[in-house]
């Protein structure tokens, strides 16, 4: 991982036990952003909770989401940083829009093995 950014959020969703993350590498595929972060929970509750230990554990370091989505509903947050946009799904939801599969042409930087219960980690094929 290249970006300091990249390796906080990263740290801060695996210090909530995120299932399944993966880290795509979409420079030179996409003007939008540097990096997508995909990462499951296990309930809306650990959805949310995720992603407001997130926004929690960066503050500190002056890092702020440009925009937030669906924080509220707790079923796929959305977490735009700019150069990293952060996704954190409930797992029916990642299975249903599969945005490794969408961006199958990314490389995967980074891949945990958190949790681990299959959800995602088909992007790199």
């Amino acid at each position: 991982m290249t970006s300091p950014v990249l390796s906080q959020v990263v740290d801060a969703l695996l210090d909530r036990k995120a299932v399944d993350p993966v880290v795509l590498d979409l420079r030179g595929l996409s003007s939008a952003t540097d990096y997508f972060v995909i990462v499951s929970g296990t309930s809306a509750a650990h959805v949310r909770g995720m992603a407001e230990h997130l926004v929690t554990a960066l503050a500190p370091a002056g890092v702020e989401p440009h925009h937030v989505e669906g924080l509220q509903q707790g079923r796929w947050v959305l977490l735009d940083y700019v150069d990293v946009v952060v996704h954190v799904f409930h797992p029916e939801l990642r299975d249903f829009y599969q945005l490794e599969r969408l961006w199958g042409d990314a490389p995967v930087v980074a891949a945990g093995e958190s949790g681990g219960g299959g959800q995602g980690g088909g992007a790199k094929g």
